[in-house]
């Protein structure tokens, strides 16, 4: 609970059940938020086994993607509650 609590690591998370994405598109994902602090949540997600990094090289250039693991994806159901919840409260 307190990784997942912390600070934009639920948004993160959320950004990424749609599939793998690249730290620009995460960092548009879950705007507002520094790319040193996504790139430390990122590490924190990824070593505690929820966030996979790849790297892709092609030629000089060298792409990272991040994408949910088996672990991460078995919070989907949990992040589905709450994006759940937060619709229906959020008119209230």
């Amino acid at each position: 609970m307190e990784l997942i609590g912390r600070r934009w690591a639920g948004a993160i998370l959320y950004a990424l059940t749609d599939g793998p994405l690249h730290f620009a598109q995460l960092n548009e994902a879950v705007p507002g938020m520094s790319d040193r602090l996504l790139s430390h949540r990122l590490k924190e997600l990824e070593e505690a086994g929820l966030v996979r990094r790849e790297v892709q090289e092609a030629g000089k250039r060298v792409r990272v993607s991040y994408e949910l693991t088996q672990k991460g994806h078995s919070l989907e159901p949990v992040m589905g509650g709450l994006r759940d919840w937060a619709r229906n409260w959020h008119r209230a």
